[in-house]
């Protein structure tokens, strides 16, 4: 389905563990994740990495034609679940909805749940180079040399304990 976000769409958030999430919910996740990660970007990629299930998710949702439509997710990996500090991965949202701000806004609420749940810890991810300076301005700090995953230019971005 596409979606059609307004630059004043009102999205409605829900953190959730993986038991927590209905059939629906994952499957919503998951297809926004291959939608973008897989066709858009086309590359071949283990998505289903073990993961999710010690994760929490956050999905973003958008009332479209009285139906609720996955407009953005990301997930919070707890520490020494993918690195040693906390970690946010999996940050997408749908094509439509890019420059609206909601990118903005998802990263905002993710940054806020994971220092909820991992007080005092260091957060990681692994970001697409091309998006270097929008995790910047979260305060997270370039903490290796660009590497190629999986076709894609990436470098790890650590942003340090708040304290």
């Amino acid at each position: 389905m596409t979606l059609t976000l307004p630059a004043t769409t009102h999205i409605t958030w829900q953190w959730a563990t993986f038991d927590q999430l209905g059939v629906h919910q994952l499957y919503a996740l998951l297809a926004l994740r291959q939608e973008v990660f897989v066709v858009e970007q086309a590359c071949l990629f283990q998505d289903i990495d073990g993961a999710d299930q010690a994760s929490w998710h956050l999905l973003g949702w958008q009332v479209q034609s009285d139906k609720p439509v996955l407009a953005a997710y990301l997930r919070c990996v707890p520490p020494g679940g993918k690195y040693p500090e906390a970690s946010i991965g999996r940050v997408v949202s749908a094509a439509s909805a890019r420059g609206t701000g909601l990118g903005r806004e998802l990263l905002t609420q993710g940054l806020a749940h994971t220092l909820q749940v991992c007080p005092g810890q260091a957060i990681r991810l692994a970001a697409q180079q091309r998006l270097e300076q929008f995790y910047a301005s979260f305060g997270f700090v370039t903490c290796s040399a660009p590497y190629l995953e999986d076709d894609i230019w990436h470098v790890d971005m650590r942003r340090p304990a708040d304290g």
